[in-house]
Parts: structure tokens; C-alpha cells; sequence
């Protein structure tokens, strides 16, 4: 068994549609901390972090903490949009396909779903991994069993427990939600 600490990341300084890779705004920078605090005795351990600055800048006060640094994996990065969507209509997308299943999205997005999952099952020791919030939905789902893309409103910061266990995920505990997630 392995055990996955699921981050999503910071608040961001910028939005979907007006920036591809904003890092933490004040906020973020505090709630990264916060996270840190809570989630330094458990280590030190392994940090894997999607190339987007937004993750990297959340982990890094458990690299401090840890005297380590984290693993840079694009397999638990951000949802890419549709190429043919234009910059200001990215939020537009996400917002829409947020609504629905992995499958109304089409074949390509449920392979991207399945390739976060598959990366997360081959993690072999225990692990922080800094995401995003599709991203660690898919793993919410695989371990559910469901095909929603949302399957619950995480807020920045909050820590998903999920243990990977004989090929498959199980949530152990899901991390807190937000009364109005953010999606700008």
C-alpha cells in the first residue's frame, strides 16, 4: 500500500483565461504555509509537483521544512483546454465541462484522466503530490468510482488522502471543500 497526500495547489495570482501559468497570490503564499505546518510531521516524504508554478510555489515550504525538493511530473498537471479554444474563453470551458462526465468531454480527456490515475498507481512510497484541482478530482473519481468530472469542490490547499492499493485507488479522506470554488 501507498499512501498519496493529494494537494491542490494555492490560490493564483492570475485566472484560466488570462494567464497559463500565474504562481500564488498573497493568499496562496499563506495557505501553502498553513499546509506545510499541517503536513511537515508527516514526513519527510517524496513531494511530486506538476510543472505549473502555482504547484511548484505551493510546495515549496514542505521542500524547506524537508531540506528536499520536489519531483517535477507533468502526468499530474493541469487539465489542458481544447487547442481551438481562444485565451479569454478558457474559464468559459472549463466552467462548462466542469458540469458534466469525463465521457461527454470525449476519448481524449478520459485518456488524460487515466493517465493522472495510472501515475498516481505508480508511486511506490508514500508521497505528497501538489496538483490541481481536475486533476486530483480524476483521482477522487477513480477511487469512487465515478465518471463526474467534479466530484467534490476542493478548496486551495486542502489535502486528499488516498491510498493506492493493489492496482487500484481508494480515498481514505477527502480534503475540504469550498463553498464557492474558484474558477476565474
Amino acid at each position: 500500500m501507498t499512501r498519496l497526500t493529494l494537494v491542490r495547489h494555492g490560490r493564483a495570482a492570475g485566472g484560466w483565461d488570462d494567464d497559463l501559468d500565474p504562481g500564488l497570490d498573497d493568499l496562496g503564499r499563506a495557505q501553502a504555509e498553513a499546509m506545510a505546518e499541517l503536513v511537515a510531521p508527516l514526513g519527510p516524504l517524496p513531494i511530486l509537483v506538476s510543472p505549473l508554478r502555482r504547484t511548484r510555489e505551493t510546495a515549496a515550504p514542505l521542500e524547506r521544512r524537508w531540506d528536499s525538493a520536489a519531483i517535477v511530473d507533468p502526468a499530474v498537471g493541469e487539465v489542458p483546454s481544447p487547442p481551438d479554444v481562444p485565451m479569454h474563453a478558457r474559464t468559459t470551458w472549463l466552467r462548462d465541462a466542469m458540469g458534466g462526465t469525463w465521457a461527454d468531454i470525449g476519448a481524449e480527456y478520459m485518456a488524460w484522466r487515466d493517465g493522472v490515475v495510472a501515475r498516481l498507481l505508480a508511486v511506490d512510497v508514500d508521497t505528497v503530490v501538489v496538483s490541481h484541482f481536475i486533476a486530483i478530482n480524476a483521482a477522487i473519481g477513480a477511487a469512487v468510482g465515478s465518471d463526474q468530472i467534479v466530484v467534490a469542490a476542493l478548496d486551495n490547499c486542502s489535502r486528499t488522502i488516498i491510498d493506492a492499493v493493489d492496482g487500484r485507488l481508494i480515498l481514505v479522506e477527502q480534503g475540504s471543500e469550498a463553498p464557492d470554488t474558484l474558477v476565474r
